[in-house]
C-alpha cells in the first residue's frame, strides 16, 4: 500500500472523538475569496450570489460555518470489513475477570453531507465531513453548529447543489444536548407554532427570509429619507405627554415594590403573632427538630412503632406550616394591595412625576421640525390595546416624519411616494427571498406589489366614504355605518379590497375620530387627517395637517379634559414661531407583512409582546 493510500487509515485510528464546543486553532487559510472582516469566514451569501454560483471557485479553500437544516450519513462497510480482516480496527484488553474483550480504536467509518446554512442567503451549502473528523453523531443533528476548513468542489452525489464544502478540519462544533427537546427537530412547524420559540425561529428558513426582508426594508426606509433630505431625529421611548390623548398607555413606575396601603412593611401580620399560642416561626423550628429526629431513628434503627409515630408527628406539623404560610402570604398580599395610578403620588416615583412609554414621537419631532425643517424618526412604540388583532401587537415600530411648511396635500403624497418606494425596493433588491415569499408563502405577492407600484391611489373624503359603506347591502357589518363612527379594520379592508382593489386614502375625517393635535377645517366638523389603506394589509399609515393655532389647540385639549400641564411644552411651540407643518406615521411591521404575505403580525416582529403573552 503507498503512503497516500495509507494516510486514511492512519487518520482513522488517531481521531480524537470532539467534544462539544471544542474549538481548534487553525492557521488562517489565504484565499481570494472575500471573507466576513470580523469573523475571517466566507459567508454563504459570496458564494452563491455569484454568477456561476461558486462552480468557478473549485479548488479554493476556505473556512466556512453555520448550522444544519438536514443531513444524511453514507456507511463504508466494505471498508468496515476490510478492517476487520487485517485487525485494524480493533485490539483485545483484559478485563476484570481475565478474560478478553475488544474495544474499538476509531469510530466506523463513514461520510457525513450536512446541509448548512448561515443566514446570510436562501441557499444552503453542502458540506461533506468524514467521521475522522467528527463523530457523525454528533454532527447529524438538525440545529448543530460547526465551523469547517475545507475545499470547494463540485457535488460529489449530485443533486441539485451547483458545489460542496469536503471538510478537512472541524474548527468548531456546538451539539444540539437533547434532540428530543430541541424544537426545530421536527420537520415544518406552523408559524403559529414557532412563536413559543422566538429565540430558535430565526433558524427557519420562512422567518430567516422575513428577517433579510425586514432588513432590506430598514435600508429602503433609511435611503428614501435620506435621499429627499429628511434629518433623522431620535424621540424619547419614556413621556409625560399623551401623545394622542386618552390613548392606553403603558405606565413606567417604581412604585409598585412601595404601595403599602395599611400597615408599614416592618409591621407583623396576624399570622407571625401568636395563633392559638404558636407563632410560625417556632413552628418552622419545631419542624427542623422533628426531622432530626426522625433521621436519628432511622439511623438506630430501633424502635418502628416510634418512628412511625415521629413521621407521622413531622406531617401534621408540616401541614400547619404550610397552612399558616398560605395565610401570611395572602395577608401580605391584601396588605400591598396595588393603589389606582390617581392614588399614587408620583413625587415619589423615579422622575418624579407620572411617565408612560411612548405612543407616538410625532410631538416630539415637531419641535425639530419647527427648527430643521423635513425630519423623521424610525424606532417603537407601545399601546395597551387588550386586542387579539393579526395587525397589532403591544410593542410596534414606527416610522414617523414631519415637515415644516407643509400642508395635508404634500404630507399625502410624501406618504405615498414612500409606500411606493418600499414595495419598489423589495421587488429590486430581495430577489431570492421574494422567490422564496412567492412559492411557500403567497403567490399573489409579486403582483400586489408590483400594483402599489404603478398604480394611482383612490382619494376620497370621509363622508364619501361612509356613502359607499352605506350602499354595501349585500355586505355585513358588525358595526353599524354612520357619519361619525371610527372605521374600523373591516370597512377599510371592504373598501381596498372589495370596492376599489387598490390603495385607498381617505381624509377629511370628524374630529371625534382623530387625536387632538389635528388641524380644525373650516367647517368646524373634519379634520385635516387621512390614513392609507392597502388590500390584504389594511391602514399602514396614518398622518396629519397638525394645528398650528395655538388658540385652536388649547381649545381642542380643553374639549377631550386632556391636562392642560403635561402639553404646555406643545403649546410653546405655537407661541413661538408657529408654522404650518404635516407629517404620518408608518406601522412598519405592517409594511413587512405586505412584502411578505404573512397573515399574522406575530409572525414578522422578531420578539412579538402582545396582549397576554411576552416569552423572552
Amino acid at each position: 500500500m503507498s503512503p497516500k493510500e495509507e494516510a486514511p487509515a492512519a487518520a482513522a485510528t488517531e481521531a480524537p472523538k470532539m467534544a462539544p464546543q471544542q474549538q481548534q486553532e487553525a492557521a488562517p487559510v489565504k484565499t481570494h475569496i472575500p471573507t466576513s472582516k470580523y469573523s475571517k469566514r466566507v459567508v454563504l451569501k459570496t458564494l452563491f450570489s455569484r454568477e456561476d454560483r461558486g462552480i468557478g471557485l473549485s479548488g479554493e479553500r476556505i473556512v466556512i460555518g453555520g448550522w444544519v437544516k438536514s443531513s444524511k450519513e453514507n456507511r463504508m462497510p466494505i471498508f468496515r470489513t476490510f478492517l476487520k480482516l487485517f485487525g485494524v480496527g480493533t485490539h483485545a484488553e483484559k478485563d476484570s475477570a481475565g478474560g478478553l474483550t475488544y474495544r474499538a480504536q476509531h469510530p466506523v467509518m463513514s461520510t457525513v453531507f450536512l446541509q448548512i446554512s448561515d443566514g446570510s442567503c436562501i441557499d444552503s451549502l453542502q458540506v461533506v465531513v468524514d467521521s475522522t473528523l467528527a463523530p457523525p453523531g454528533q454532527i447529524l443533528l438538525s440545529g448543530t453548529c460547526i465551523l469547517v476548513e475545507g475545499v470547494i468542489q463540485r457535488p460529489s452525489t449530485g443533486g441539485k447543489h451547483s458545489i460542496e464544502v469536503k471538510a478537512e478540519k472541524v474548527l468548531h462544533l456546538g451539539v444540539v444536548e437533547d434532540h428530543e427537546k430541541y424544537p426545530l427537530s421536527k420537520k415544518r412547524l406552523p408559524l403559529h407554532t414557532l412563536r413559543d420559540w422566538a429565540h430558535f425561529r430565526p433558524r427557519t428558513t420562512t422567518v430567516a427570509s422575513i428577517t433579510r426582508i425586514r432588513h432590506s426594508l430598514t435600508h429602503a426606509t433609511h435611503n428614501f429619507f435620506q435621499n429627499n433630505g429628511f434629518l433623522y431625529v431620535q424621540v424619547p421611548v419614556i413621556t409625560t405627554t399623551d401623545s394622542e390623548g386618552l390613548s392606553n398607555k403603558f405606565n413606567v413606575t417604581t412604585l409598585l415594590g412601595k404601595t403599602i396601603t395599611e400597615e408599614p412593611s416592618n409591621k407583623p401580620t396576624s399570622v407571625t403573632k401568636q395563633v392559638s399560642g404558636v407563632s410560625l416561626e417556632s413552628i418552622k423550628a419545631s419542624l427542623k427538630e422533628k426531622s432530626n429526629q426522625v433521621e436519628e431513628l432511622k439511623r438506630t434503627d430501633s424502635n418502628r412503632e416510634a418512628l412511625l409515630a415521629a413521621i407521622q408527628d413531622l406531617k401534621k406539623t408540616n401541614e400547619l406550616a404550610s397552612q399558616l404560610e398560605a395565610k401570611e402570604k395572602k395577608e401580605k398580599e391584601k396588605a400591598t394591595a396595588l393603589v389606582k395610578p390617581d392614588k399614587l403620588d408620583f413625587t415619589d416615583d423615579f422622575f418624579s412625576c407620572q411617565a408612560f412609554l411612548t405612543v407616538s414621537g410625532r410631538l416630539h419631532l415637531e419641535s425639530y421640525a419647527c427648527a430643521l425643517g423635513n425630519v423623521y424618526s424610525f424606532g417603537p412604540r407601545f399601546k395597551a390595546q387588550t386586542s387579539h388583532s393579526t395587525r397589532h401587537v403591544s410593542e410596534m415600530w414606527m416610522v414617523e416624519a414631519e415637515m415644516a411648511f407643509a400642508e395635508l396635500e404634500e404630507a399625502m403624497g410624501c406618504a405615498t411616494d414612500l409606500l411606493k418606494h418600499l414595495c419598489k425596493w423589495v421587488l429590486e433588491k430581495c430577489n431570492e427571498d421574494m422567490k422564496f415569499v412567492l412559492k411557500r408563502v403567497d403567490q399573489s405577492i409579486v403582483g400586489r406589489l408590483q400594483s402599489v407600484v404603478s398604480t394611482n391611489f383612490e382619494k376620497l373624503p370621509y363622508c364619501k366614504a361612509i356613502d359607499i359603506l352605506k350602499q354595501a347591502k349585500e355586505q355585513k357589518f358588525d358595526m353599524n355605518v354612520e357619519w361619525g363612527v371610527p372605521l374600523t379594520e373591516e370597512h377599510e379592508s371592504y373598501l381596498a379590497d372589495e370596492i376599489f382593489k387598490k390603495p385607498v386614502i381617505i381624509y377629511d375625517y370628524p374630529k371625534e375620530v382623530k387625536p387632538f393635535y389635528v388641524r380644525l377645517n373650516d367647517d368646524g366638523k373634519t379634520v385635516a387627517a387621512f390614513d392609507v389603506i392597502v388590500p390584504k394589509v389594511g391602514a399602514v399609515i396614518r398622518g396629519s395637517q397638525n394645528e398650528e393655532r395655538v388658540k385652536g389647540l388649547s381649545t381642542r385639549i380643553k374639549e377631550l379634559g386632556l391636562s392642560s400641564e403635561q402639553y404646555e411644552w406643545y403649546l410653546d411651540l405655537r407661541r413661538n414661531g408657529t408654522a404650518k407643518h404635516a407629517g404620518f406615521s408608518l406601522t412598519f411591521d405592517l409594511i413587512v407583512l405586505l412584502a411578505t404575505g404573512i397573515s399574522d403580525i406575530r409572525d414578522v416582529v422578531p420578539f412579538p409582546r402582545s396582549y397576554g403573552k411576552i416569552s423572552n
